[in-house]
């Protein structure tokens, strides 16, 4: 008789989405968790190999990896249904709304704002799946110290993320330092420590509010740290204009000619970028997040994914601080690359839930400790609990169910570094109804500011 194998946690029985190399989907199959880690990936309910303290009976569940976001900004989630859009002039495009909306609210956040943009931005994460992320805030007058608030409400809630602050010139030249070095101060505070679940990277606001040294100093500032860096590209025409004119070059051409561009760099949205600078990319190794329900609410068109991905260039979705669901995230990548083409064999339920996991495994240089289920790897697992499925989920349909099927209120279950974050569509970390409270108490506060401002301020230095 052989000696039984510890876990802290086995899952058992249950529709097994591996996202490994192989794509496995393993029907009747197990993971199994001991500390951090997994330990086994198999057929059956695991109990004849391991010996669990929990056992979860996961019939008529899929377990797969948890969601990765490419892309997003907390503070977005403080304005939803805001009353403050029936009071300002309807932007009419790209810029309009950048000058309207995002720039008069980020000069009014303040530590307390980003602190609750993080903490429910962080919860809707968890009910829909999503173990990771990666987030920037623009708040030019709260800078110093700003990420450490936010790092305290991921904490609290206990999921895996980086953050990082909007470098950004459009005001001064000086203030974007500020904002470089508040980046560097938080990459050298957390991303050395293997404990720590938040880490942090540089990020730029876009080409055409920074300037050359700010490109080059970032590009330094993260090569010395071995850190990311991200940066909006191109995701108006104003950006393309802007470069044109004051460089001769569009925005991706200058950020080769600058030396910024690399395997560390994700580009986010890329929507009006042309066959040479695809081709750059692609040269460069740099990657790129797409933002497709950000895209439509903003008007901004839809950028060239099914070609990216036929160049072999690594795209991953995000949410650009729209909406937190990543299952309605996928479900309209899924969708607007076919109606934009007029081609309704673009884009498979499988390549979706890859730009969902794995593929931002990879543009995050976490793919050999994240985004999918193998021995070995950090134990990031979602147990999706399905109410209604009007069709059979097995190993053949299970990805066009998670593309069309499924939502956030379907996941039961969230467990982050081998902790169990989420059971039974309960958080465990925080009392979700205290957490509430305060962020709507935060949030009246900031619509109070909004509206007292008034007309919005054309707070813009071209460089």
């Amino acid at each position: 008789m052989y000696m039984k194998e510890k876990a802290s946690i086995l899952i058992g029985n249950g529709l097994v989405v591996t996202m490994d190399d192989k794509r496995r989907v393993i029907p009747g199959g197990y993971v199994a968790i001991e500390g951090d880690r997994i330990v086994g990936v198999g057929k059956g309910d695991g109990r004849d190999r391991f010996d669990a303290e929990e056992y979860i009976d996961a019939r008529g569940s899929i377990v797969m990896p948890g969601f990765i976001c490419a892309h997003t900004h907390f503070y977005g989630a403080l304005l939803r249904a805001s009353p403050w859009f029936a009071k300002i002039e309807p932007p009419t495009d790209f810029m309009q709304n950048l000058q309207r909306i995002w720039w008069a609210l980020d000069v009014l956040l303040t530590h307390e704002d980003a602190y609750a943009a993080a903490l429910i931005g962080s919860i809707d994460f968890v009910k829909s799946g999503t173990t990771m992320f990666f987030d920037n805030i623009s708040a030019p007058t709260s800078i110093d110290g700003i990420l450490d608030h936010m790092e305290k409400a991921v904490n609290e809630v206990g999921i895996r993320g980086i953050l990082s602050f909007e470098a950004t010139q459009r005001r001064s030249l000086e203030e974007g330092v500020r904002g470089v070095r508040e980046n560097e101060r938080f990459i050298k505070k957390n991303n050395s420590d293997p404990s720590k679940l938040v880490k942090g990277a540089i990020y730029l606001h876009a080409s055409f509010t920074v300037s050359d040294d700010l490109f080059i100093m970032a590009k330094e500032i993260a090569e010395k740290y071995n850190a990311l860096l991200s940066i909006h590209a191109e995701e108006g025409l104003v950006d393309v204009f802007h470069n044109l004119e004051r460089y001769g070059l569009r925005p991706i051409e200058r950020m080769k000619r600058l030396g910024f561009l690399g395997p560390d760099v994700i580009l986010v949205h890329v929507v009006q970028a042309n066959d040479d600078e695809l081709k750059i990319i692609k040269e460069t190794g740099a990657t790129v997040a797409h933002n497709a329900m950000s895209n439509m609410l903003n008007a901004v068109g839809v950028p060239p994914v099914p070609k990216m991905l036929k160049m072999g260039i690594t795209v991953g979705i995000g949410n650009d601080g729209y909406i937190f669901d990543v299952f309605e995230n996928m479900r309209s990548t899924y969708l607007i690359h076919k109606v934009w083409n007029l081609d309704p064999r673009l884009m498979t339920p499988l390549e979706v839930v890859e730009m969902a996991t794995i593929n931002v495994a990879k543009m995050f240089h976490v793919e050999k400790e994240l985004g999918s289920l193998e021995e070995g790897k950090k134990a990031d697992v979602i147990i999706i609990k399905p109410e209604f499925t009007p069709t059979p989920v097995n190993e053949e349909t299970v990805y066009g169910h998670l593309v069309n099927t499924f939502n956030g209120r379907d996941v039961d279950t969230v467990i982050v570094n081998g902790r169990f974050i989420m059971k039974g569509r309960k958080l465990l970390t925080i009392d979700e109804e205290k957490a509430v409270e305060r962020v709507h108490k935060t949030v009246e506060k900031l619509w109070d500011r909004l509206l007292e401002k008034g007309e919005y301020q054309l707070d813009y230095l071209k460089l």
